[in-house]
């Protein structure tokens, strides 16, 4: 059992948490290597293959040279459609497939939309699958093209080197939500390979807190065929470049978005306004981020037990991307 009270992932692995991990508490390290568990694609791509999708990823990349500076003058609504489609695009020209799967109760709901962290490839498929403006680190504000772009969607910045401005980040996601828009994070805080997911760090739900804004869990799921697949995550000393030609080099690659349903912030008096005074916000919080780990481990151990296997559910349905 974890400390939130919900049971670890029964998937093992690989790998041990150096004690490094206990440094910086808003940068974690996660077990998981490129040795430890990446493994051989069950379908390589062949170099014809291959060329093409890498060819297609520049393409896209080129492409989005221009977007990134015209975007800024965009509506929020036209920006989050083009977005999008660019994500989209991508993940197409690296030959990912998308599946998403909505509860009903949460379609088309606004909130604090929270994921397990798999690869650099996750925020493309949540902007892909749904508008949210990305809870970033301040370093993909410096990438040529994706650093604008990302900046360009409304992405809110954070720098896990400087602690005391978390407070200051908390307020501008609160102020996000409170405007009707969602933001999503990735509370863990790093990446696992996809065979097992870390704790949530309970910061960032403070937001959802002061804004009265729903929690949105999502499970993200990268297999090949019916089998869990590592071989698109981004972990430990893993290169950009080399997951991305792994991605690349591994047909019949997909993705699964599960959205789940929303978990209401906090009972009434813990809303800011009534909940200054009081001792309980921390537990709030905790109990707040414990619920969404919940729901997304239970999703992730059901997965190899009950979902690969068997034909895809009618409510998934796939993106055109």
């Amino acid at each position: 059992m974890n400390a939130s009270g919900h049971p670890m992932t029964s998937v093992p692995v690989s790998g041990v948490v150096s004690s490094a991990a206990q440094l910086n508490p808003w940068r974690p390290l996660g077990p998981c290597s490129p040795a430890a568990c990446v493994e051989v694609p069950a379908a390589a791509a062949g170099a014809v293959r291959l060329m093409a999708r890498l060819s297609a990823a520049l393409l896209v990349v080129v492409a989005g040279v221009p977007l990134s500076f015209a975007i800024s003058w965009m509506t929020a609504a036209r920006r989050a459609a083009v977005i999008r489609a660019w994500a989209r695009l991508m993940l197409r020209a690296l030959g990912l497939r998308v599946e998403v799967e909505i509860a009903p109760e949460a379609r088309n709901r606004g909130g604090l939309v929270v994921a397990n962290h798999i690869s650099w490839l996750d925020p493309l498929v949540i902007a892909a699958t749904m508008p949210a403006r990305p809870l970033a680190k301040r370093e993909i504000a410096g990438w040529p093209v994706i650093g604008r772009l990302v900046a360009g969607s409304g992405a809110l910045f954070i720098d896990r080197e400087r602690l005391y401005a978390l407070p200051a980040t908390v307020a501008a996601v609160a102020a996000v939500l409170r405007q009707g828009d969602s933001v999503v994070a990735f509370p863990e805080g790093t990446t696992w390979c996809g065979r097992g997911m870390g704790r949530f760090r309970p910061a960032v739900f403070q937001a959802a807190i002061d804004a009265g804004a729903p929690v949105l869990p999502a499970t993200l799921r990268y297999r090949e065929g019916a089998e869990i697949s590592t071989r698109a995550c981004f972990v430990g000393d893993d290169s950009l470049l080399a997951s991305l030609l792994r991605v690349a080099a591994t047909r019949h690659l997909a993705v699964e978005v599960t959205l789940h349903t929303p978990i209401p912030p906090a009972p009434a008096e813990r809303r800011p306004e009534a909940r200054a005074p009081l001792p309980g916000v921390a537990p709030a919080r905790a109990a707040l981020a414990g619920t969404a780990e919940g729901r997304i481990r239970e999703n992730l151990g059901a997965a190899g037990h009950i979902r690969f296997g068997l034909s895809r559910p009618s409510s998934v349905r796939s993106l055109a991307s």
